[in-house]
């Protein structure tokens, strides 16, 4: 049964761990053998930027030194081969080119959400 992960709450517990918990888990059920795809929309659609970097970041003397690096996270979900959408308007609304972004994603509007959604007889929304 296919599954599509809709990503819309962005930087989720990255300041804990490494990746967004939810393109790890979808990493890890794809390795798993899941027949699985991702939307990004809203904030999340900044996943797919070129040339993300983040600085490492300290509270005191504590520093934070593994970065999260969502878009290598990502572009390695593309290369296993699960299809990430992202939503055109949510891209513009934050001033994304596309040639902002990486190549893969799959640009669609608003409107085609529900066409799409009705393809996944399992949608999970983060």
């Amino acid at each position: 049964m296919k599954t599509l992960n809709i990503v819309e709450s962005a930087y989720r517990a990255t300041l804990e761990e490494q990746d967004d918990t939810i393109v790890w888990l979808t990493h890890a059920m794809k390795g798993a053998g899941a027949k699985i795809d991702v939307l990004m929309r809203g904030n999340a659609v900044s996943y797919v930027v070129r040339g993300q970097k983040v600085p490492p970041l300290a509270f005191g003397a504590r520093q934070q030194r593994m970065s999260p690096r969502l878009l290598e996270d990502v572009a390695g979900l593309i290369a296993k081969g699960v299809a990430v959408y992202v939503v055109n308007e949510d891209l513009v609304e934050r001033g994304i080119e596309r040639t902002d972004i990486i190549d893969g994603p799959i640009p669609l509007v608003r409107s085609d959400l529900p066409e799409l959604l009705d393809k996944y007889p399992r949608v999970w929304h983060w």
